[in-house]
């Protein structure tokens, strides 16, 4: 079905084809048409399937530009998302003239405030900033139409859930609640089951959870061999562009450092990072001033990165929807990518549970040695050297190499040449701390090995507030995403 069809306002259909949409995607035609009629609804479908589009469309709709009280409510898990849904729903009612406004931690407050001011119809936030301006009475939700929970399950992860509860709370009994989440796990249904009206469903399965482009591998490695064995494949490999992940906070910033010692061009995003930190690290990445991206799922999530070649998964996600959205940054476009994940012994369990899946098997291969991945940069620096005689740009060199080949042989010039254009692997010592291996549960709810579960891996990559309430949690919580 195309957009063209929809029984919606002309100002929309313009918007829609202003911003290049033709065809709807499953959830789109599904959903946009059920949230038309006012009803609540629970949409289940992956990332990246048009979501913000089959709930911005109706909420743009509904939206009155004349009408200076906020009508619509948008909370997402991360600021990058926050921003990007901000940024679709201000295009979807261009025409309109119907102002959404991006709400989230570590930006201005007063700039904030100085925007809502402005009077904008649709707020996209993230949930602890929202709560902030609640309390503070900048932003009032008593009037509002639709509120819609985006990416709920994630949210859950993340430990927002009583931000959830305290936010719905605030809000107009005959609103419309609109929640998407790519699973539904038990408390997001009891969050459903309180706080939205015989809400109808609607859920689209991905024909495949994984892009048949991507190659994907596994490399069984002790914790303490992981790192050096990254280095070789990214030395055999040569990423053009690369994302590695991290599980945590700690693991991205020792990561970035102990990379960058060894002479690899990196950058890492977490959850601590400043908007302005953020925006230069993926500025510098997308510019290609960076190869390397290090990444926890959090900070990852919603990120616009386009021509990502190469996913490394130094550690495993907790969860395998997490590892289909991991390796779905590279393969797009019609492009192949390679996704390759470190397994230690203990964590085949996991390898299986993602297997099953996506319905796709990985292939195991094996850590490359210091002599394989110094063949990988031979073979770079060789490729370069092809590369500018087939240019012809090196003709202001020739005198100069005339007068060495009257000194010196030639095979051995080339191999003086080679040697000094080639990046050796390097191996000064770094030293990561460890991290905990994933423990696999078992059907109670408990882990096999202990733990305290789920969220132990997970923590609340939480706004800053005033106050600072995250100030007393302990050490070990601090170094969560």
């Amino acid at each position: 079905m195309k957009f063209a069809e929809l029984k919606i306002s002309e100002e929309i259909k313009k918007a829609t084809e202003r911003m290049g949409f033709t065809d709807m995607t499953p959830i789109q035609e599904q959903a946009i048409p059920v949230a038309e009629t006012g009803v609540d609804l629970i949409g289940q479908a992956q990332t990246g399937t048009g979501k913000t589009t089959a709930f911005g469309i109706p909420m743009i709709e509904a939206a009155d530009p004349q009408d200076t009280d906020i009508q619509g409510v948008v909370i997402t898990p991360t600021r990058e998302l926050a921003i990007q849904n901000a940024q679709e729903l201000s295009a979807l009612g261009f025409y309109k003239k119907v102002r959404t406004v991006a709400i989230y931690g570590g930006q201005d407050i007063q700039r904030q405030i100085r925007d809502l001011k402005r009077r904008p119809s649709i707020i996209s936030a993230t949930p602890g900033r929202l709560l902030d301006h609640i309390k503070r009475r900048t932003i009032r939700l008593d009037q509002i139409k639709m509120i819609v929970l985006d990416e709920a399950d994630e949210m859950l992860n993340m430990g927002f859930i009583e931000d959830i509860h305290e936010i719905l709370e605030s809000t107009p009994q005959n609103r419309q609640t609109l929640l998407f989440s790519a699973t539904m796990p038990r408390p997001i249904q009891l969050l459903a089951e309180k706080f939205m009206h015989e809400p109808q469903k609607v859920q689209v399965k991905a024909k495949t959870l994984t892009v048949s482009l991507i190659e994907q591998n596994y490399v069984k490695v002790r914790e303490a061999e992981k790192f050096d064995a990254l280095t070789r494949f990214l030395d055999i490999q040569t990423p053009e562009r690369a994302i590695v992940f991290g599980r945590t906070k700690r693991r991205v910033d020792e990561l970035m450092r102990a990379l960058q010692k060894r002479g690899y061009e990196a950058e890492g995003i977490h959850g601590d990072l400043t908007q302005s930190k953020r925006d230069l690290v993926l500025r510098r990445f997308k510019q290609n001033e960076v190869k390397l991206l290090i990444a926890t799922d959090v900070a990852a999530r919603g990120l616009d990165i386009s021509n990502v070649t190469h996913v490394y998964n130094f550690d495993l996600p907790q969860d395998p929807e997490s590892y289909v959205h991991r390796i779905g940054r590279t393969g797009r476009a019609g492009k192949t990518g390679m996704a390759l994940t470190f397994i230690t012994p203990s964590e085949f369990p996991h390898l299986r549970s993602i297997e099953r899946l996506t319905k796709q098997p990985m292939k195991q291969i094996n850590a490359p040695s210091y002599e394989e991945a110094l063949a990988g940069q031979q073979k770079l620096a060789i490729d370069n050297l092809k590369e500018t005689l087939e240019s012809g740009n090196y003709h202001a060199y020739a005198s100069k190499a005339q007068g060495l080949l009257d000194d010196f042989d030639a095979a051995d010039l080339v191999a003086a040449a080679l040697k000094l254009i080639t990046k050796e692997p390097d191996t000064t010592p770094v030293r990561l701390t460890r991290e905990q291996p994933l423990m696999v549960k078992r059907s109670s709810g408990r882990q096999q090995r202990g733990g305290k579960g789920r969220n132990s891996y997970h923590s609340r990559e939480r706004d800053h507030r005033q106050g600072n309430n995250n100030r007393g949690r302990s050490k070990q919580k601090s170094q969560r995403y």
